[in-house]
């Protein structure tokens, strides 16, 4: 019999099916999708020419991108990733993303202390 996790997240239980995120004209739009101690995962949905302004979080967070294309600046180097590619993002570096077209992604924030 496989695993069943019986810890849930607020908005997905293990074995339910999930439409990530729709667009919005104008807008960024996320859903939690899983949250743990360990890290967590968001689905985000970006409008044309909506993006997140620079910042940087404790943490190593993977995007991957599953619809249009994003400009991914990190460290102040832009990086243009479209469907199905993938980017890390470092802990503490400096980072902003814009949707170069409609864009969804997940990031997968892993808590894990760099030292």
């Amino acid at each position: 019999m496989p695993h069943e996790d019986t810890q849930k997240s607020p908005t997905f239980t293990h074995g339910q099916a999930l439409d990530l995120v729709a667009y919005q004209v104008g807008a960024v739009v996320s859903r939690e999708i899983v949250k743990k101690k360990t890290g967590n995962v968001t689905a985000f949905a970006f409008d044309q020419g909506q993006g997140l302004s620079e910042h940087t979080a404790p943490f190593d967070a993977l995007v991957h991108v599953i619809d249009g294309m994003a400009e991914i600046v990190i460290g102040g180097m832009a990086h243009q990733v479209s469907q199905g590619g993938m980017i890390l993002m470092p802990a503490n570096v400096p980072h902003a993303l814009k949707a170069v077209e409609r864009f969804k992604m997940l990031l997968i924030m892993i808590r894990e202390p760099v030292a």
